[in-house]
């Protein structure tokens, strides 16, 4: 017999045999995925919006503490945007330049997870010297839940 034409046969067989994935089997795994997909996407979009806010908070801190350490070795805490510019750039006053020993952040001034900038207000609350703030997600002050204001303590 010649291997060939007995190789040419079984995959012709092969293919006889072969079957696919019918309409009703492919609509179910469908039903399957968007039911997963309405029942996990929520709960994990909602995670999304809490570590923002968590980003946030830490972000504060960490903004503080330069700031903090900035204060100490210029000997007072400038206001407005300065303050954020001086933690990543040298100051243009000569007698604060004299004194000061930074970068305090790494790279540029971060954003909030929301992409707007970060305040500095000064006096704070509670008798602070200062306060680092995020408007939230709206970028305004004052708002409810994600939109609320986040505050350093």
């Amino acid at each position: 017999m010649n291997p060939i034409l007995n190789r040419k046969s079984h995959f012709a067989k092969f293919k006889l045999t072969q079957r696919g994935f019918t309409l009703l089997e492919m609509l179910v795994v469908m039903v399957i995925i968007g039911l997963l997909a309405g029942l996990v996407g929520p709960r994990i979009f909602g995670k999304v919006d809490t570590s923002k806010v968590q980003t946030a908070q830490v972000q504060i801190k960490m903004i503080e503490s330069a700031i903090q350490i900035m204060r100490l070795d210029v000997g007072t805490l400038p206001d407005g945007e300065t303050s954020l510019r001086w933690l990543v750039r040298e100051p243009e006053e000569s007698n604060a330049r004299a004194v000061w020993k930074g970068p305090y952040l790494d790279g540029k001034i971060p954003v909030d997870p929301w992409n707007n900038a970060y305040q500095v207000v000064s006096p704070g609350p509670d008798g602070k010297a200062f306060a680092v703030m995020s408007f939230g997600a709206d970028g305004k002050p004052g708002g409810e839940g994600l939109n609320s204001d986040l505050m350093s303590n």
